[in-house]
């Protein structure tokens, strides 16, 4: 089959595939996460974004290395032009893919796992959902019928299950943590459409659009209207509560919200990147609230759950896909699921657009192009200090010099921060880059960027910008 007669979203998958191994994790989560492949015309690909915003900041910022990775999986040069995605672009909009079960083909590995592919059944076990009333921002595809159980998360799973079954009377509130990538929004997301299947008003939001929300409403004078929106749902879905910490203000408005439902007995389920307890810079009292019903963490999958999350994607895609090659993906230690299946839309995108076999060897070769494509995204000291430099307008002789001021010192404690993050170099040896005389000051200048990030939108921004046109490069 061309690559013209596959679908955009096929197209797009294959790309996001390349693009999560060029583009910092952080950027991929904030601009890329909501995206889709709306279309494909005279050398034009057109990518669905949810806002004006994301398609401005794409355009400006991302679209030489978006079309590489969409040229290089189409096989040929391909501009790239992002839209707002309307009601009709939207593919969650029609019907929920989740009509289709996950394995309504005879597809997908043969049986030989028996343990992977009974947890692929199972992800299906459930039958087959009606589409769900339409709620915004919830993703029609995070639905409990696409979550594969295995031990790493199996807890969640329950619990989640739970309060689907029984909301406000489970476990009030529910709290899911874990790393990016792990399957907690899904689980939230689940639960949501769970709920308005049972007609419940659900309202969900991310901490960061809350926080917006409610700076919006106090300088327009709209915050009894603010109130109302949120104190009248009869379940409310927090996603990334953690970027709540250090904004005193919105923390006030969010605890007596989340006190107003409480103590209605309305179902809250929330979301962190780290339990309750690490969450330090929270309210006490929030944080109280939050230790007082169930929280439950989601591990990186084992081999087991990897291999039935493979077979359950293969599916899905209605492919066939053989135990060897699900075996050679499977193998691998991935930190996400996204990754996971990453590895897989790589391979049966390859094996597509270039007519090759879906066979071991082409899975060995995309495995090793990735890993090879990984160690080259570690950017080298000089040009981790030459875009900080750059962004930051300080020159590389004055970031590795003895001034002091609060741009240079801010310019400096970035660079030391990224070169950790992203370039794995020890505190010894960026203190030797960045001309200081020992360890104890980088490590003081990361937990400082660590901080601070946490709270200033600014920081957190050129953070952001430096990673991005590090890929770029």
């Amino acid at each position: 089959m061309s690559s013209r007669a596959q679908q955009p979203s096929q197209i797009w998958d294959a790309a996001l595939g390349e693009l999560q191994l060029q583009v910092d994790r952080t950027a991929f989560e904030t601009w890329f996460k909501k995206t889709d492949g709306v279309a494909l015309n005279d050398g034009e690909f057109v990518v669905g974004t949810e806002t004006a915003f994301i398609s401005e900041m794409l355009t400006k910022r991302m679209s030489q290395v978006v079309e590489r990775a969409v040229g290089h999986v189409l096989g040929e040069p391909t501009s790239v032009r992002f839209q707002v995605l309307t009601h009709a672009d939207n593919p969650a909009n029609g019907q929920s893919d989740d009509t289709q079960p996950a394995n309504a083909a005879d597809t997908g590995a043969n049986g030989d796992n028996s343990q992977a592919a009974s947890m692929a059944n199972a992800a299906s076990s459930h039958p087959a959902p009606a589409p769900f009333a339409s709620a915004p921002s919830l993703n029609a595809r995070y639905t409990f019928y696409r979550f594969v159980v295995g031990k790493s998360n199996e807890l969640a799973h329950a619990a989640a299950r739970a309060v689907s079954d029984n909301p406000g009377n489970a476990y009030n509130p529910l709290m899911l943590y874990s790393e990016v990538g792990l399957g907690k929004t899904h689980l939230m997301h689940a639960i949501g459409h769970q709920a308005l299947g049972k007609g419940i008003d659900v309202r969900y939001t991310t901490a960061e659009d809350f926080t917006n929300e409610y700076i919006r409403a106090i300088h327009e004078g709209t915050t009894e209207e603010f109130r109302l929106r949120y104190r009248s749902a009869g379940m409310l879905l927090l996603d990334d509560i953690q970027f709540l910490i250090g904004k005193e203000q919105t923390q006030e408005g969010f605890f007596h919200t989340f006190n107003s439902l409480y103590m209605s007995n309305v179902q809250i389920v929330i979301t962190s990147d780290r339990p309750a307890h690490s969450l330090k810079i929270l309210s006490e009292r929030i944080s109280s609230r939050l230790s007082s019903g169930l929280s439950a963490d989601i591990q990186p999958p084992d081999y087991e759950t990897r291999m039935a999350i493979l077979i359950a994607k293969s599916r899905q895609m209605s492919v066939e896909v053989s135990d060897e090659v699900l075996e050679v993906l499977g193998a691998r230690i991935y930190s996400n699921i996204r990754e996971l299946e990453g590895s897989l839309n790589r391979v049966v995108a390859y094996s597509d657009l270039m007519q090759r076999p879906l066979d071991v060897e082409l899975a060995r070769q995309i495995i090793a192009d990735t890993q090879e494509a990984n160690k080259r995204r570690q950017p080298s000291e000089r040009e981790v200090i030459n875009a900080v430099s750059e962004h930051f307008g300080v020159d590389t002789d004055t970031l590795r010099g003895p001034k002091r001021d609060k741009k240079t010192a801010l310019a400096r404690q970035v660079a030391m921060y990224i070169l950790r993050e992203d370039s794995a170099m020890g505190a010894t040896a960026i203190a030797r880059a960045l001309g200081r005389k020992d360890h104890s000051t980088v490590l003081h200048g990361c937990k400082t960027i660590e901080r601070e990030q946490n709270i200033n939108a600014n920081l957190r921004r050129s953070i952001l910008e430096v990673r991005e046109s590090l890929a770029a490069a």
